[in-house]
C-alpha cells in the first residue's frame, strides 16, 4: 500500500489532500497539533508542534512515497500589533520547520526512486504584501529556498521536484477566519497532486484568471502595487488583532529536576504555542523540603528548549491570570488534581474567560519524592 506523509493535514487544504489521498487508496500519516476528523483505519495521526523543533517523529515515516506540508499561520495587520513571539514562531513553523522536514527527506528527493513532493506556500510571498508582512517574509524565503533547490536536484540528476503550491486566500479553509469546508477544497487539493505527480516547480491556483495580472502589475512597480494592496486590505476590514499565540502555564517546584519533569514540559509544549512555567519558591505548600536552590531552579527550567518563559508562581494558580500575570490560555496540571475542590473551583471560575484545564495523566516513573528519600537515606 502506497503511503503519505501529510504535515498539517488536520483542517483546511491539508485536511482536503489528505482525503483525497485516501481516495487515491494511500495510507496516510497525519502530523498535525490536532486530530483529524476522519474515520478511517487508513489515517495514522501523530501528535506534533513544529514549535517544539522536535522532528523525531520522522524516524517512523521513512518509507513514504509523497510528502504534502500545509501547516503555516499568519494574520492580516499592521506590523505594530506583532508580539516578538509571533515573529520566532512564524518562521519557525512557516519556514524552519519546513527546511528541516525537507532536508530529512532530501536522499529520497536526490534519488532515482519517484517521491512526491508538495510544500503550501502563498502568493504573498512572491510579491510585497503590506499588512501582511511578516507571514508573506517567511513564506518568501520558502519560496526563494524551493527554487533555489529544485535547481540542485536538477543539476544532481534527479528527477524529483518539490512543487511550491502558492494561492491567493482559499475558500473553504480557517485561514484568516473562514471556516473548513473539505468539499470547496478538494477539487484544488486533487489539482496540487496532479502537480505534483507532474513533476511540477511552481502551481499558482486562478493564475489566468487572476494571479497573472497581479504578478505583471507587482513587475511593472512593486511600489505602486503595494500601495494598492495596502489600500485593498484597509477597505475589506480583513484585520486580526489578535496574536495568533496559544499560551500555555504549569506550576511546579521542580527540585530535583528529572526525566518526568522533561516529559511533563515536552507534552505541555505540543499543546501550546509559548509556554510559561511558574516556579515555586519553596515545597512548604507541599510540606516538603527543597534541596535544590530557588534561584537555580529558575534556571535550570528557563533553559530547558520547550519553555519560553519563567515567572514566580503565584499561591494560586488562578492568580497569574487575574492578577494579569500571563493571560493564558491552557492550564496544565495532573490528572491526579481532577475532581478536587480547588480545581472544581477553577473550572467554574474559567468557564467564561476561553480557559482550558488541560489534565496530563500521572505516570509512575522517576519522581521527586523517590530522590528524596534515597537522599534523606543517605544523610
Amino acid at each position: 500500500m502506497k503511503q503519505a506523509l501529510v504535515v498539517g493535514g488536520s483542517n483546511g487544504i491539508g485536511l482536503a489532500l489528505t482525503m483525497q489521498l485516501l481516495n487515491d487508496d494511500y495510507n496516510v500519516i497525519v502530523a498535525d497539533r490536532i486530530k483529524p476528523e476522519i474515520c478511517s483505519d487508513r489515517v495514522t495521526y501523530v501528535q506534533v508542534n513544529l514549535l517544539s523543533n522536535d522532528f523525531s517523529f520522522l524516524e517512523n515515516c521513512r518509507s513514504i512515497d509523497t510528502l504534502i506540508i500545509t501547516a503555516g499561520f499568519g494574520r492580516v495587520t499592521k506590523f505594530e500589533t506583532i508580539l516578538n513571539a509571533e515573529i520566532s514562531n512564524s518562521f519557525q513553523v512557516n519556514t524552519v520547520s519546513v527546511i528541516k522536514i525537507l532536508k530529512f527527506y532530501y536522499s529520497k528527493l536526490q534519488s532515482s526512486e519517484r517521491f512526491r513532493c508538495a510544500v503550501m506556500c502563498s502568493i504573498s510571498g512572491l510579491v510585497s504584501s503590506p499588512l501582511f508582512a511578516l507571514y508573506s517574509s517567511t513564506k518568501a524565503a520558502l519560496c526563494n529556498f524551493i527554487e533555489s533547490l529544485n535547481i540542485e536536484l536538477e543539476m544532481s540528476g534527479s528527477n524529483n521536484r518539490i512543487l511550491n503550491v502558492s494561492p491567493g486566500s482559499i475558500k473553504g479553509t480557517k485561514f484568516n477566519g473562514g471556516q473548513n469546508n473539505v468539499e470547496e477544497t478538494l477539487s484544488l487539493a486533487k489539482e496540487i497532486l496532479v502537480n505534483a505527480e507532474s513533476r511540477n516547480t511552481l502551481f499558482i491556483p486562478l493564475y489566468e484568471e487572476v494571479f497573472k495580472g497581479v504578478i505583471e502589475r507587482y513587475q511593472i512597480s512593486p511600489r505602486e502595487y503595494g500601495i494598492h494592496s495596502y489600500n485593498y486590505k484597509m477597505e475589506s476590514g480583513r484585520f486580526n488583532d489578535k496574536p495568533q499565540l496559544k499560551v500555555g502555564y504549569l506550576s511546579g517546584t521542580f527540585d530535583l529536576f528529572h526525566i518526568g519533569h522533561l516529559n511533563l514540559l515536552r507534552r505541555a509544549k505540543q499543546c501550546c504555542d509559548y509556554l510559561v512555567v511558574g516556579i515555586h519558591k519553596d515545597g512548604l505548600h507541599k510540606g516538603k523540603e527543597t534541596f535544590i536552590p530557588f534561584e537555580e531552579r529558575m534556571d535550570i527550567v528557563k533553559n530547558i528548549k520547550y519553555v519560553d518563559e519563567v515567572i514566580v508562581s503565584e499561591k494560586e494558580d488562578c492568580d497569574v491570570y487575574l492578577k494579569g500575570i500571563v493571560k493564558y490560555d491552557y492550564l496544565f496540571v495532573g490528572s491526579d488534581y481532577k475532581g478536587t475542590e480547588r480545581f472544581n473551583r477553577y473550572e467554574e471560575l474559567f468557564a467564561d474567560k476561553g480557559v482550558e484545564i488541560v489534565y496530563f495523566p500521572y505516570t509512575q516513573r522517576t519522581s521527586s519524592t523517590q530522590l528524596r528519600e534515597v537522599l534523606n537515606k543517605n544523610r
